[in-house]
């Protein structure tokens, strides 16, 4: 087994910190305010309102932040008929 140097292992550990952070368990909240369900790995993310968001590409946050409120509005109540 190849064993991992510290940097890479702090990355890892850092990755799988953000990934357990994310509101909607992790997926893309501009896809679920599309009416799609995305997993992301939470690496492209954003604070709003003491929450962290998660989003499938930095397009896609940029998408979602041109109307945050209304897209926040529509991904809970299609995250909410799961």
């Amino acid at each position: 087994m190849k064993k991992l140097g510290i940097a890479a292992a702090l990355a890892f550990f850092a990755g799988s910190a953000l990934a357990a952070n994310g509101e909607f368990n992790n997926e893309c909240a501009y896809g679920l305010s599309l009416g799609k369900h995305v997993k992301t790995d939470c690496s492209v993310q954003e604070a709003i309102d003491g929450k962290t968001y998660c989003f499938s590409s930095a397009e896609a946050k940029t998408k979602f932040l041109q109307d945050a409120k209304g897209n926040l509005k529509k991904a809970q109540e299609f995250a909410a008929k799961k």
